[in-house]
């Protein structure tokens, strides 16, 4: 297991005060970052995707699969069971049990920590919706009411791994390291183009009982991503203007990416800003009411 050397955490905490004095979200690298602490910002995510997606297609988490991984973290709030389509809940639990895979490598290979709390109820997807749509949705949206929601409420959160991962890796330094993401990145990307395919299917479909579209909704929870993370365009819904389709031809766009077809990329702050749904690192909430764990959460939260 890499450890981090005091010297650079030190280092790296120095960074993090000077960041947060200067204001404005930082855009750049994590510098003087080790890769344990990099890669470890993204177990976050992959014990909230666990989780997730498990306890919605099988009603039961990692705490039933895997016990010895969430090595003692506190159990979910909030997460159940969804009613999802028999073929929803295939790939749904499918992806659940390819986390599990995704914690035991990470745990393995580079160093793991205990879950982090995770507020997976649907009061915390409600906020989110909210938040995107400018407005409080009657009813609240409910994340396991129906395939559909649940899909949506999915939308949320692959890509933010997905882009995660690609601005990790020019960063890391072992071959170790470098392998292990490039292989998770495989994996989360080919999960986001399977929920924004099954999405885009039903583009058009009203979602009941809003007036809304199942397009619009990707759009406007794209924008919150994008002004949660404050560092511009790095995610798009399932329906784009020409000039942000691929090679400017294209409206459709299942697979978000820039003008010559590459994955965007965000650092650990924005991935933090948008699960905490605070747009601030330093402020934790949303899916991760407490802060997440490793030293690059927790130097933000000791710092703010």
């Amino acid at each position: 297991m890499a450890v981090p050397s005091l010297l650079a955490t030190a280092a790296f905490l120095l960074v993090l005060k000077a960041n947060m004095i200067m204001g404005a979200p930082y855009c750049g690298p994590v510098i003087l970052a080790s890769d344990f602490d990099l890669v470890q910002v993204a177990l976050n995510l992959e014990f909230l995707e666990a989780e997730f997606y498990l306890i919605g297609a099988n009603g039961e988490g990692l705490d039933t699969i895997a016990p010895n991984l969430a090595q003692g973290g506190p159990p979910p709030i909030g997460a159940r069971k969804a009613n999802l389509d028999d073929t929803a809940r295939r790939i749904i639990q499918e992806f659940g049990f390819e986390e599990v895979g995704h914690i035991r490598a990470i745990s393995s290979r580079i160093g793991g920590f205990p879950r982090p709390q995770l507020n997976l109820s649907s009061q915390s997807f409600a906020t989110m919706f909210d938040q995107a749509v400018g407005f409080p949705l009657v009813p609240p949206f409910d994340p396991y009411a129906n395939t559909i929601n649940y899909l949506l409420a999915s939308y949320l959160i692959p890509y933010v791994g997905l882009v995660g991962y690609v601005g990790t890796i020019p960063s890391l330094v072992t071959y170790n390291a470098r392998s292990l993401v490039a292989s998770l990145l495989g994996v989360e990307a080919g999960q986001d183009a399977v929920i924004r395919t099954l999405l885009y299917d039903r583009a058009n479909e009203t979602v009941l009982p809003y007036n809304l579209t199942v397009a619009e909704f990707t759009i406007k929870l794209s924008n919150l991503k994008n002004r949660l993370a404050g560092c511009g365009n790095k995610d798009e819904g399932l329906i784009v203007p020409p000039e942000l389709g691929a090679e400017n031809r294209t409206t459709s766009n299942i697979l978000s990416a820039n003008s010559d077809s590459l994955s965007y990329a965000r650092n650990a702050y924005e991935i933090f800003r948008i699960i905490y749904g605070t747009g601030n690192e330093h402020q934790p909430g949303g899916f991760l009411p407490r802060g997440g764990n490793g030293n690059i959460a927790k130097g933000l939260l000791i710092k703010a």
